[in-house]
């Protein structure tokens, strides 16, 4: 049987890129599991939990979403730069008042051997949405159950693997992470996948449709901060990369989440490089 995911990225505020995206997409596809890592996996909670397209973005649209960020004050650099006290609040939030309808999955990175770790439905905690958004130099790692995590996405863009763990045939995979990074950042995260040694996912597995940003977002540092001119443009930016990248004609089996007649333009491999030519598709896994 047909099981279809959407499988969603890290990026801080770039993170209303895909609201917009599932505005389109929740018009079309009802998936049968949702995975996420950092902010993807807080959209994701909310739409395994049968939150609309336009719910997501009015979320978005209120400025209480940029208060997940905010800067200590003073900075405490071995701590992380932001106080994590809102973003804990916002998590212990989600978990009382929203549950998933659709199979779950979150990931996280396991330290001090940066292997990443999915984690399912029950199993999943304030704690867990808390640490996989614990971007290092941003938040201070999590501790669950005597071990340390940090945030899901620093060894990968998107964990298509964990769908395919969780059983996914076809995957839909919203990348928000486009923009300009500074040359330190991207030196550290490759330090850091070089040093988890992950191994390479073996070729086939589900096909994949990815939908990713066809400008960049703007600059690292607007990943951290709330500016409702910016959140509109990426909302409105993500929801016309979503439908052109799934078409007009899409249908959905409902029942099965199936999504039917994808363009071929729309498919692709996890081997294949994306149409920006920015955002590689993932290659390693626990």
């Amino acid at each position: 049987m047909t099981k279809t995911a959407l499988v969603l990225s890290g990026g801080g505020m770039f993170g209303a890129y895909q609201a917009g995206a599932w505005k389109a997409l929740s018009r079309l596809v009802k998936p049968d599991i949702v995975v996420g890592a950092s902010v993807g996996a807080l959209n994701g909670w909310l739409i395994a939990a049968g939150l609309t397209g336009e719910d997501l973005v009015q979320h978005w649209l209120d400025p209480a979403s940029g208060e997940l960020m905010p800067y200590r004050r003073p900075p405490l650099s071995w701590k992380g730069v932001f106080d994590p006290q809102p973003l804990r609040n916002r998590a212990k939030l989600l978990l009382e008042h929203h549950s998933p309808r659709v199979d779950y999955g979150v990931v996280l990175v396991h330290l001090p051997r940066l292997r990443p770790k999915l984690f399912r439905n029950r199993e999943v905690s304030w704690q867990h949405l808390v640490a996989t958004c614990a971007v290092p130099g941003g938040f201070p790692p999590v501790r669950i159950g005597g071990a340390l995590y940090l945030d899901g996405g620093v060894l990968e863009t998107l964990p298509i693997w964990a769908a395919e763990e969780m059983g996914a045939t076809r995957v839909i995979a919203v990348n928000a992470l486009r923009f300009v990074s500074p040359w330190a950042v991207g030196l550290a995260l490759k330090g850091m996948r070089r040093l988890s040694r992950v191994q390479p996912r073996a070729p086939g597995g589900p096909e994949v449709t990815l939908i990713t940003p066809t400008q960049n977002l703007g600059k690292f540092l607007d990943g951290a901060t709330w500016r409702r001119e910016n959140i509109v443009r990426w909302i409105e930016l993500g929801e016309a990369d979503a439908v052109a990248a799934l078409g007009g004609d899409v249908g959905c089996a409902f029942g099965a989440g199936r999504v039917r007649n994808l363009p071929a333009g729309g498919r692709l491999r996890r081997s294949e490089p994306s149409p920006a030519g920015k955002s590689a598709l993932p290659s390693s896994r626990t």
